[in-house]
């Protein structure tokens, strides 16, 4: 038996070298939700609640994991996105607010330029690069019936992505393709995508939490070219992007003009900063 306080002692003794005080308690108090069901308020003032043994184990585990970097959401298994909650897991990229804020620009812009059309009957909605499923599934919730489809190399990836749309109850046509070396075959009104944009000469400057424990395929350019996705997206456009359909992308912060060239043959194309003043978006009107 142990008390919530020596819990909350032992993971700051164990994690100060790794994390903030604030990080810490935020930990603690995430941990103590999911394991002990207590919110913070209800921790803060029940130092004494008492641990029962195997949920102290469960939580000695989790400071070993959290001390050779294993981001938390993978831990609890769980992640947030938009609202809703996604299963994650080491196969797959944990979500981030960037790529809730491409959502977020997604959404708006639909509606904008659909404005007359509010059902959105058999519009054709691509992710490139779907991982756990966060954009299709989000985009397929709220346009209800639209024809969502989200793609991946990754079988692995794949099969979370199966997981979260089961649990969240939405129909998305999974494909499991390698972009870079195949040929689309269907047209679509809508393509999003956030695809490996870090280039192989920035890998010092990623975490080693992220470099260890989210697949590197899906954060790492596959070659030299930081831009290859964005020349292959730009390419299929021309072919698989319907007139006047849009085009979503994320991008890397240091190459936004770079990647807003290949996309000067639309009718609008654009470049958007996210909320730390970084160019982060594409935003294309075919």
């Amino acid at each position: 038996m142990m008390q919530v306080y020596a819990i909350r002692k032992q993971f700051d003794e164990e994690l100060t070298s790794i994390y903030s005080k604030t990080e810490i308690a935020e930990l603690v108090a995430i941990f103590c939700e999911e394991l002990l069901k207590l919110n913070k308020v209800e921790l803060k003032l029940s130092p004494d609640f008492i641990v029962d043994t195997a949920t102290y184990k469960r939580f000695l585990e989790i400071i070993a994991s959290l001390k050779i970097g294993i981001p938390y959401q993978q831990i609890l298994g769980k992640a947030e996105f938009y609202g809703e909650t996604f299963f994650v897991n080491e196969n797959v990229l944990l979500p981030r607010p960037e790529t809730e804020e491409l959502v977020e620009i997604a959404i708006f812009k639909i509606q904008e330029l659909n404005i007359k059309h509010l059902e959105f009957k058999d519009i054709k909605i691509l992710d490139i690069g779907t991982g756990s499923g966060i954009i299709p599934i989000t985009l397929k919730k709220k346009f209800t019936n639209a024809i969502v489809s989200g793609l991946d190399i990754s079988s692995d990836a794949l099969a979370v992505a199966n997981i979260n749309s089961r649990n969240l109850n939405v129909e998305i046509n999974w494909l499991q393709q390698d972009y870079l070396h195949s040929e689309m075959v269907d047209r679509y009104d809508v393509i999003i995508s956030n695809p490996p944009y870090i280039g192989k000469d920035e890998i010092s400057e990623i975490e080693n939490g992220v470099k260890n424990f989210e697949p590197n395929i899906a954060l790492f350019s596959p070659t030299n070219d930081a831009l290859i996705f964005y020349k292959k997206i730009a390419e299929d456009s021309k072919k698989h992007l319907k007139n006047g359909g849009l085009l979503f992308l994320e991008i890397n912060q240091k190459l936004g003009q770079e990647t807003l060239e290949l996309f000067q043959y639309f009718s609008h194309s654009e470049l958007l900063k996210d909320l730390s003043g970084n160019d982060r978006f594409i935003f294309g009107v075919k």
